[in-house]
């Protein structure tokens, strides 16, 4: 008997924790997500955005609903549209009735709708909640709507993070160009300076003298003997005519240009 009780309790303690476990996760299995306010101008429309995440596929079975409640109400939200395997369904609020419309991917998981003629009455905090059997269990997401006049909308921060993120982008482009002209111009000098190692060792090699031996200067008499041709040679003669006048004495003088012959006796 005491066995049989023990396994009794184990078996309990056992479910219990699977039915703790389950209800754990069908309560963070299915996420709702919405911003927290919107701004619309006075006589436009309204979209209200509105998307959830599941771990279970979408069905017929999945269904919305929007409530809403009015600003400055501390009453619990009034439905004013419900949506069911295709199908829509106007809420309990009359002023609503007709205005209301489908605007979601219920695939896409995407469960917005659209509110047609806004006007300052519809201020006011609107409220999404959505069930995706098994997932079934989820936290409302709510929606703080201003109706405000026209051409009076708050600036948005769009275009602030589009030029914020254009920045970035040229900054980084900008980087890379750097970066890119940087080692272009080293290999470009690389390839430069091996070059002119190159040529310089070539024309080096072209430029430089052939080495001779060395000469050694010849004496005026090897020089002569050495450009002498062969066989007997005579001397230059030297004629010269004299004045024999007799005037001077013993003077002679050199009465004509002194002309030099080179007669050479050929062999």
């Amino acid at each position: 008997m005491a066995t049989a009780r023990m396994s009794l309790s184990r078996c309990g303690l056992c479910l219990l924790l699977a039915l703790l476990l389950c209800t754990v996760h069908y309560a963070v299995a299915l996420e709702i997500y919405t911003p927290n306010e919107l701004y619309v101008e006075n006589g436009t429309y309204a979209k209200l955005p509105c998307s959830f995440k599941s771990t279970d596929v979408t069905s017929s079975t999945t269904s919305i609903t929007w409530t809403y409640t009015e600003e400055g109400s501390s009453a619990a939200g009034l439905v004013i549209f419900h949506y069911i395997g295709g199908k829509q369904f106007s809420g309990q609020v009359q002023r609503f009735k007709d205005r209301v419309s489908w605007a979601g991917d219920i695939n896409n998981r995407d469960v917005a709708i659209k509110i047609d003629k806004i006007t300052f009455k519809d201020n006011g905090t609107y409220s999404c909640s959505v069930m995706n059997p098994p997932d079934i269990s989820s936290t409302p997401k709510q929606i703080k709507l201003h109706v405000v006049e026209k051409n009076n909308l708050p600036a948005s921060n769009v275009p602030f993070l589009v030029g914020i993120i254009c920045a970035a982008i040229g900054g980084l482009l900008l980087i890379a160009i750097i970066v890119f002209a940087v080692v272009i111009t080293k290999k470009k000098r690389s390839r430069k300076n091996y070059t002119g190692s190159g040529d310089s060792g070539q024309t080096e090699s072209l430029m430089s003298p052939v080495k001779q031996p060395p000469r050694r200067s010849p004496s005026d008499t090897e020089a002569l003997v050495t450009g002498a041709p062969s066989g007997t040679v005579q001397g230059p003669v030297i004629y010269a005519q004299l004045d024999h006048s007799g005037k001077a004495g013993n003077q002679i003088n050199k009465s004509e240009t002194v002309v030099y012959a080179d007669i050479r006796k050929n062999c």
